[in-house]
């Protein structure tokens, strides 16, 4: 590899090195241009590219509708849209032009916009601010709804979107943003609905995406110590997910844990479950368990945000519990 920077920093960089390298891709959304963005990911673009950086008014549904309209026409728009959460103020235009494009027009129409969002909680954000939005867009055919881990995958996740002509929904969770690793300054792509296995193991598989991949790590080091052998599974892409290394990897252990951030009810944890119940049932060792946040908004007050998240002792007792079968 090379230099460590910060999963901020690579996001720019993949921004950079995607505008050096094709005239057509532009960014656009509320403040990105002179400010830098609310959390300075686009800063220094604007000094080299002021006609390509176009700060908007405060309208999520003008800046995908542009959006729209520009990747019809043959550009490669960068929209950020300043929290995951006013998704749902521009959802019509996600979901009834965005991802129905290329199947309208066979593939001669497309609208392949990459939509940038800092999604999720942990950072006292409060209610609108805070959500995690992945689980939205899944009953949404046409999209695709990327969840990058680290530094390395944000770069070589965001580059891959930005070159696809589909639309791509790229969540950034702020918790992250300032976690550092090793990152290639060259550009370089790596593959969208493709999972990763973090760590092989022989006893159980756990699933997770982003800061709960973390919480995972950690339980499979304490599960160690008790001779328990953990696979870990980074999703990368929750819509269309990867299933075959989900399966793959549940044939082999016989038992599943799935650790989601958000919500329980109606994630995307479910339809794994879903998925692995209908296909591999035969292979199941013992009943699937899901850790995730609580069916509840994420609070203001820290004390209740930290009890309403997800838990690393809970996803510790799901993994105990399945390995009592």
């Amino acid at each position: 590899m090379s230099r460590k920077i910060s999963y901020s920093a690579a996001i720019n960089e993949a921004l950079i090195q995607m505008m050096e390298e094709d005239p057509k891709v532009f960014v656009l959304g509320e403040d990105v241009a002179k400010m830098g963005g609310d959390f300075g990911i686009t800063r220094g673009i604007w000094q080299r590219w002021p006609d390509r950086i176009k700060d908007t008014s405060l309208s999520e549904s003008a800046i995908i509708g542009l959006s729209c309209g520009a990747a019809i026409c043959g550009l490669k728009p960068v929209p950020e849209i300043m929290f995951g959460d006013f998704l749902g103020v521009c959802f019509d235009q996600l979901v009834n032009n965005a991802a129905k494009m290329n199947y309208m027009y066979q593939g001669k129409a497309h609208c392949g916009i990459t939509v940038r969002t800092p999604h999720g909680g942990g950072i006292r954000c409060a209610y609108h601010h805070s959500a995690n939005v992945e689980s939205w867009f899944m009953n949404v055919p046409g999209l695709i709804v990327v969840v990058p881990t680290t530094p390395y995958e944000v770069k070589g996740l965001l580059i891959s979107a930005i070159k696809s002509d589909n639309p791509v929904i790229f969540l950034e969770h702020k918790g992250l943003y300032n976690v550092k690793g090793e990152v290639p300054k060259e550009m370089y792509e790596l593959p969208l609905c493709k999972a990763e296995i973090e760590r092989e193991g022989k006893d159980l598989t756990i699933v997770a995406t982003q800061i709960m991949l973390e919480k995972a790590h950690q339980a499979a080091a304490e599960l160690e110590k008790d001779g328990i052998s953990a696979e870990i599974i980074d999703l990368r892409t929750i819509v269309p997910y990867d299933k075959e290394t989900v399966r793959n990897s549940v044939a082999k252990t016989g038992r599943l844990v799935i650790a989601q951030e958000g919500v329980k009810n109606g994630g995307w944890a479910s339809e794994i479950s879903a998925m692995v119940n209908e296909d591999i049932f035969e292979y199941l060792k013992a009943p699937i368990k899901r850790s995730t946040s609580l069916d509840s908004p994420v609070p203001f007050a820290p004390g209740l945000e930290d009890y309403v998240g997800p838990q690393y002792d809970h996803l510790l007792k799901c993994c105990r519990e399945v390995m009592e079968y």
